[in-house]
């Protein structure tokens, strides 16, 4: 790992961050400068003036998203601020365009307040398709996103979507392997932030049509005081709401009493929680994602020998890995081409079974493509279209 980091600084260094921008049209004569400046700039201008959706047609908004951040939940390193974000957010742009073609801009902003957040991204959005609302801390996060649904143009927190996505994803293949249907599994997932939040509200088909969506038999949500039930006292509403589609026999005790008898545990949370021999009271050939950055909640090699069947983690070094640019470059992608003004719970459902198709033939050690195969976006996107087209969002 260390080799990574001093590999990474010695990249920023040398380059000066990861992306630019490059102009698709020559300016070398007059002529060229006075088509794509003055004075025949003016002509478009007066299009858009008259007819505002010409601008996805004559500008760069029709494939343009911008990546803002707060800097407050970033990568695993917490709060470090708006500057110290920019060459995340920069990943980000630059993984937009390798894999999706979409051009992407970081947009780090210098508040963390809500209403604030929200004024800025309303005021960008002309310029831009789509919004990627990354490493906001929660709750922050979940109101911002919903404020912005009526932008115009699809607003989506990664950190919240993306995440679930891919876990639905992995879920779908890993429950084939292990002869199991979703919805006679009880899922332990331990983070009620954005991922957690997310992750059981897909798992249990909150606002998904019904007739599109299985929910799983139970969903039980851990915080770092333990599972979150009723009579806990000073729960956010956040933690309320959970309690709504979550843990419905009103289980008490800590994470490890928890899993008890589950199927699946997710972990969106922190480091070495659980042992070997927590995993052996789950029920037989448990599925194990656990997603902590960089030193899972239990290591691959502990679960396996606790029991677990399948093993998925946030790392590249280990099989399974269940990352986010396996969903948003494509599901950006998809809602760019399809002009959708957001992007809905079904397409959400959508790319998460066409990114499970893309393995045909899934193993233990292959519940997902990996995140450098050529295709998984295009299937992606063409799924989001697809129900965009359905809906007529």
């Amino acid at each position: 790992m260390s080799d990574f980091y001093k590999k990474s600084l010695e990249l920023h260094a040398q380059q000066h961050g990861k992306i630019e921008v490059i102009s698709k049209v020559p300016v070398q004569t007059k002529d060229d400068l006075s088509v794509a400046y003055s004075p025949g700039v003016a002509e478009p201008c007066r299009i858009i003036a008259d007819d505002p959706s010409k601008a996805r047609e004559l500008t760069i908004k029709r494939n343009t998203v911008a990546v803002v951040s707060d800097g407050s939940a970033v990568l695993g390193l917490g709060n470090i601020g708006p500057l110290a974000a920019i060459p995340v957010m920069e990943g980000k742009a630059l993984l937009f365009k390798e894999f999706a073609n979409v051009d992407a801009f970081p947009i780090c902003l210098d508040t963390q307040d809500t209403d604030e957040i929200v004024k800025a991204v309303t005021q960008i959005a002309p310029v831009f398709g789509g919004i990627n609302l990354e490493d906001i801390a929660a709750p922050r996060c979940f109101e911002i996103e919903e404020r912005l649904q009526n932008l115009g143009i699809p607003v989506f927190h990664d950190d919240q979507h993306g995440t679930a996505i891919v876990l639905l994803a992995a879920l779908i293949n890993a429950v084939k392997l292990t002869h199991r249907k979703l919805e006679d599994c009880v899922i332990v997932i331990n983070g009620s932030g954005a991922a957690g939040v997310a992750i059981a509200k897909m798992l249990r088909c909150i606002n998904f049509d019904p007739t599109t969506c299985i929910p799983v038999k139970e969903v039980i949500v851990c915080d770092s005081r333990g599972i979150i039930e009723r009579t806990r006292p000073n729960l956010s509403l956040v933690k309320k709401e959970l309690l709504w589609y979550s843990n419905p026999q009103n289980k008490k005790g800590s994470l490890k009493d928890a899993i008890k008898g589950a199927d699946v545990f997710i972990g969106v949370s922190v480091g070495d929680l659980l042992q070997e021999e927590d995993i052996r009271t789950m029920n037989p050939d448990p599925i194990i994602f656990a997603m902590a950055n960089p030193t899972p909640e239990i290591m691959p090699d502990a679960a396996k020998r606790g029991g677990a069947a399948i093993v998925g983690t946030g790392r590249s070094d280990f099989p399974n890995q269940v990352n986010n640019v396996l969903a948003f470059p494509g599901i950006f992608r998809g809602a760019l081409d399809a002009g959708v003004t957001r992007i809905t719970a079904k397409m959400k459902l959508a790319a998460a079974y066409a990114l499970a198709n893309c393995v045909t033939e899934p193993t233990v050690e292959q519940i997902l493509p990996s995140t450098l195969e050529k295709g998984v976006v295009t299937k992606v996107a063409n799924a989001v279209i697809e129900a965009a087209v359905e809906e007529v969002v």
